[in-house]
């Protein structure tokens, strides 16, 4: 079962929105080759807002994926896309169904 999450928060710079989206959209195959990943969400909250929520059985397969291909891939591509450092929160699920 799930315990352990992280949802990360990103900004994207303005103009750079649909970049963002679809950097995200193609970020999918990287969730799907990381083993220790049970659950990944890419999400728009609001027009330049995005997010990554996903969702790990282990603390060792969280701090595998802060420290994977995606999180390499955006942050080599943040100073271009996003308006600020994304804003990460590390979530302990207490019920999932």
């Amino acid at each position: 079962m799930e315990k352990f999450a992280v949802l990360a928060r990103v900004e994207a710079k303005p103009g750079k929105e649909k970049d963002v989206l679809e950097f995200l959209k193609s970020a999918l195959p990287l969730a799907q080759d990381e083993p220790g990943t049970v659950r990944w969400y890419a999400l728009q909250i609001g027009p330049s807002t995005f997010g990554i929520f996903d969702t790990f059985e282990t603390e060792d397969a969280r701090q595998a994926h802060l420290s994977g291909e995606i999180a390499k891939a955006l942050m080599a591509n943040a100073s271009e896309l996003l308006a600020k450092e994304p804003v990460l929160e590390m979530v302990d699920l207490l019920a999932v169904k």
